[in-house]
């Protein structure tokens, strides 16, 4: 493989070639077409239903954000797309700025219930370096919100990291721990096949209310009182803690920029990594926005190992 030079590894990024794939919507039960287009530099990233006339681009933004009850739901114009944050973390990882994603119904398909899918998707169209450099927003005074025993705070840090802990009280989803530093190979080996997971007495009562049409064992692990009902089991015995730092890394993608700094999410949720990402970015004294030209990269070192993975998988 070509060695890529330094400078290469702070460009931007988009799709080599279009792509399209078609799944299930987790709520609705129906098929589901999805389209990565190539965007141009500084375009970032937007979500459009192709569904409905006269339908806006959605920037996947955190100021977009509409409803994080189950997932995370981008909307404008009351238009939304939801269950956006799987799709959003394999982005992350892969190093993707600009691109247009284009979808026929109101949320993402659900797949397997994990963010592999898109990795894949992204790989098999390919990655392209564009001229333009990238920002980050870089962490540069401590932010925290909680809600009772439930926490997540931004510190700063030289690199993007996280610390993530669940406890559900359950005899398969209690004291988990998982810690890791966020780059395109340690995401793609660690994170990005754990899936989605729920209670069967909570699917149960959300299909009976209309919703989670489309979900089972083949996109979620479901739990019962004491046992894994997928025959398979397991993908990791952790990964009940993996999927939570999925979401986060797909959640904190909406702060629209690249992060420098250190998560750490006790028992967080959508709705705690989205009110983090809304106390960062109302508060400019606690974040730094640095483009990677020439006189700032040495700023941003740290973070190579991150974007090297990134160009080593395009």
């Amino acid at each position: 493989m070509m060695k890529m030079r330094r400078k290469d590894l702070y460009r931007q990024r988009t799709l080599a070639n279009e792509i399209s794939c078609e799944g299930v919507g987790l709520h609705t039960g129906k098929r589901v077409r999805l389209t990565f287009k190539p965007a141009p530099e500084n375009y970032g990233i937007t979500f459009r239903r192709v569904d409905l006339p006269d339908s806006r681009d959605i920037p996947a933004r955190a100021q977009f954000v509409v409803d994080t009850a189950l997932a995370t739901t981008l909307g404008r114009d009351g238009v939304r797309v939801s269950t956006v944050e799987h799709c959003c973390a394999a982005l992350h990882a892969m190093g993707i700025d600009n691109l247009r994603i284009e979808v026929n119904a109101p949320e993402i398909p659900i797949f397997d219930g994990s963010a592999l899918p898109f990795v894949r998707l992204i790989q098999e169209a390919g990655v392209v370096l564009q001229r333009a450099m990238k920002e980050f927003i870089v962490i540069r005074r401590p932010v925290q919100v909680g809600d009772g025993f439930k926490s997540a705070a931004l510190t700063p840090a030289n690199s993007f990291s996280i610390h993530c802990s669940i406890d559900f009280r359950h005899p398969l989803i209690s004291n988990q721990l998982m810690e890791l530093e966020c780059s395109s190979a340690n995401f793609c080996r660690e994170i990005a096949c754990a899936r989605t997971f729920g209670f069967l007495k909570d699917i149960e009562a959300l299909k009976s209310a209309g919703l989670a049409k489309g979900g089972s064992i083949e996109n979620a692990i479901v739990v019962d009182g004491f046992s894994i009902l997928n025959p398979e089991g397991l993908r990791f015995a952790d990964e009940f803690v993996r999927h939570k730092t999925l979401d986060a890394i797909g959640d904190l993608f909406l702060l629209g920029r690249p992060l420098i700094g250190h998560l750490r999410a006790d028992k967080s949720g959508h709705a705690l990594n989205h009110q983090l990402t809304m106390r960062v970015l109302s508060d400019p004294t606690c974040y730094e926005v640095i483009r990677a030209t020439p006189g700032e990269m040495a700023r941003i070192e740290a973070t190579l190992p991150t974007f090297a993975a990134a160009a080593a998988m395009a």
